[in-house]
């Protein structure tokens, strides 16, 4: 029996010597991470071999064990360290916050927003502990306003929601008061196409190939502009290409709040857009679910018609019909329409939703938690609207870190329909992560939800990300020095 125990000794001995080279090696590594290197030499203090143990009764092994060990994560000590980024194909700003122990939490700055955003708030955090989002997200979040100026605080509250996930060992659903489903739907959106049989045939795979139960269509001027006699006024705003969404300027079409353009259907076009979604719903049958966007600026008094048209066809939801903050407008549009009203994707904050949901301006809400707050403040806003009997889905264009955020919201929310997948063509989005369960990231129309996985659950999935940084900048989590310091004074009363 000693001699076996002999051998067992010697051969841990090897070992440990073996793990204790590779360690050190990694730490003398140029190319080792700040953060991964603290880790390593936080985690070398903790280790003790068996041979250690021999002689020892199992009390005092025990305590050896325990006497010493700098555990991986001690949430009371952690302070936030440096905010880093990178640009994911041109679209998706990811920022990373660092701490003192190693550990880190990634968030999204909105798809088509800027870094910029969030790094700016670094010097408002550091040396602070994540685990106090709360606190946090109300010393910042003064810094955000609608739309894709609120991508940089939603960004740090998603990335401390991580980090604190992973500091405790919990998923983040179970962080917002646990989880009321184990998937979450998605409903795909499909990129449009004037040809109706092509696009048909896309939404028929959407159902019969992919799996989803819930779908998402565009149904607005750009299908007529170029049928005569089908909208009034719409040469003013058009280029060789038909109506410019992209026009510059203050008063570009794009810019123009609906109701100031002048632009009109005629019965011509709305029997045209029309035979459109009959084509759509013969493909994929009454029982999928069907929002419709992209409609184009024009007045309530149009929408009511065009929403009217169509209202045989039982689409889910008309969604930004006119601007957000026309409350007064989107209950005219609610009321007079037996379609269900939905709006919500750049509105930031609780309170930017509550007069909707008061009003019953519409029936459903439609926050994208890169702009509406992260995940804590949106499920503020859904558990509101449930309370007023108001449900809501949830848009979502950015990578797979924001969708596991709004994932794991969607898990807590119980009034919640369906979550936006916007990427279903891409044949590398899902690569850009790895799940730290290994559970698929999705499946036939549904996201998994996280049962155990710390965090948001993902972890960047670094040589895929590499392959698909934004050509204008392909730095990867480089330290940003640059703005640690804080150059204003933040207080909103004197």
């Amino acid at each position: 029996m000693k001699s076996i125990l002999h051998q067992i000794i010697d051969a841990n001995k090897k070992r440990e010597t073996a793990e204790t080279a590779a360690r050190q090696a990694e730490i003398n590594n140029p190319a080792t991470p700040d953060t991964r290197r603290d880790f390593l030499k936080k985690t070398a203090l903790g280790g003790i071999g068996i041979a250690s143990f021999m002689g020892m009764s199992l009390e005092d092994t025990l305590a050896q064990t325990t006497s010493k060990v700098n555990r991986a994560s001690n949430p009371a000590d952690l302070k936030i360290t440096d905010m880093r980024y990178v640009r994911i194909n041109r679209s998706w700003p990811v920022i990373r916050i660092d701490t003192n122990q190693g550990i880190y939490g990634y968030g999204d700055v909105r798809d088509a927003a800027d870094e910029k955003y969030a790094l700016f708030l670094k010097s408002r955090i550091l040396g602070q502990n994540p685990c106090n989002v709360e606190q946090i997200f109300k010393s910042i979040k003064q810094f955000g306003g609608p739309a894709r100026q609120a991508g940089g605080v939603c960004a740090v509250e998603t990335a401390l929601w991580d980090l604190t996930g992973k500091a405790y060992g919990v998923p983040c659903w179970q962080l917002l008061g646990g989880r009321y489903r184990d998937k979450v739907r998605l409903y795909a959106d499909t990129p449009q196409d004037k040809d109706v049989n092509i696009f048909k045939e896309k939404m028929r795979k959407r159902v019969q190939v992919d799996g989803f139960t819930w779908l998402k269509m565009d149904l607005g001027l750009h299908l007529v502009s170029d049928k005569p006699g089908t909208a009034v006024n719409t040469k003013f705003w058009s280029d060789a290409n038909g109506i410019d969404i992209d026009q510059p300027g203050f008063t570009g079409y794009g810019n123009t709040m609906h109701h100031f353009t002048q632009v009109q259907i005629t019965d011509k076009g709305l029997d045209e857009m029309a035979k459109y979604v009959d084509t759509i719903r013969s493909a994929v049958g009454y029982e999928i679910p069907l929002f419709s966007d992209h409609f184009g600026h024009f007045d309530i008094n149009n929408c009511i018609r065009l929403a009217r048209k169509v209202e045989k066809y039982r689409l889910a939801a008309v969604e930004d019909m006119v601007p957000w903050q026309s409350a007064e407008h989107w209950r005219k549009i609610t009321d007079a329409i037996e379609t269900p009203t939905m709006t919500g994707e750049d509105i930031y904050l609780k309170e930017g939703f509550k007069k909707l949901v008061d009003m019953h301006a519409v029936d459903i809400i439609h926050p994208d938690l890169a702009s509406s707050g992260g995940l804590l403040e949106t499920k503020k806003i859904g558990d509101y609207a449930e309370e007023n009997g108001v449900a809501m889905a949830m848009h979502q264009a950015g990578s797979p870190i924001n969708f596991m955020a709004n994932v794991h919201c969607a898990a807590a929310t119980q009034n919640f329909l369906a979550l936006e997948h916007h990427s279903v063509d891409s044949t590398w989005w899902e690569s850009l992560v790895t799940t730290t369960d290994g559970r698929k990231l999705t499946e036939k129309g549904y996201a998994n939800v996280p049962l155990t996985a710390p965090g948001l659950g993902v972890e960047l999935n670094e040589e895929v990300v590499k392959q698909h940084l934004d050509p204008r900048d392909k730095s990867y989590f480089r330290p940003t020095p640059e703005w640690n310091e804080k150059r204003s004074h933040d207080r909103l009363w004197s």
